[in-house]
């Protein structure tokens, strides 16, 4: 399995949405315009919660480079992190 910083992201805009007893989390990456929503208990820490929803886009990115250097796509390279 590949390393947790394996994926480089200098920069991650974050959106949160409190609903009742949950906020929703919305983590971008600005170069590659992937975004990740995640729901957490409202009463985690921003910390917290912004750690969870990176390491969720680090997970998509991951998956998107293994699905684009699994199947020899060419295309857009810009999606490697």
């Amino acid at each position: 399995m590949a390393a947790q910083d394996d994926i480089y992201l200098p920069e991650v805009l974050f959106e949160f949405q409190p609903k009742g007893r949950y906020v929703r989390v919305t983590a971008i990456d600005p170069r590659t315009g992937v975004e990740v929503i995640s729901i957490c208990d409202a009463k985690y820490s921003q910390s917290m919660v912004q750690r969870l929803a990176v390491r969720k886009l680090k997970y998509v990115l991951r998956k998107r480079r293994a699905q684009i250097l699994g199947t020899g796509r060419t295309g857009r390279t810009d999606l490697l992190a």
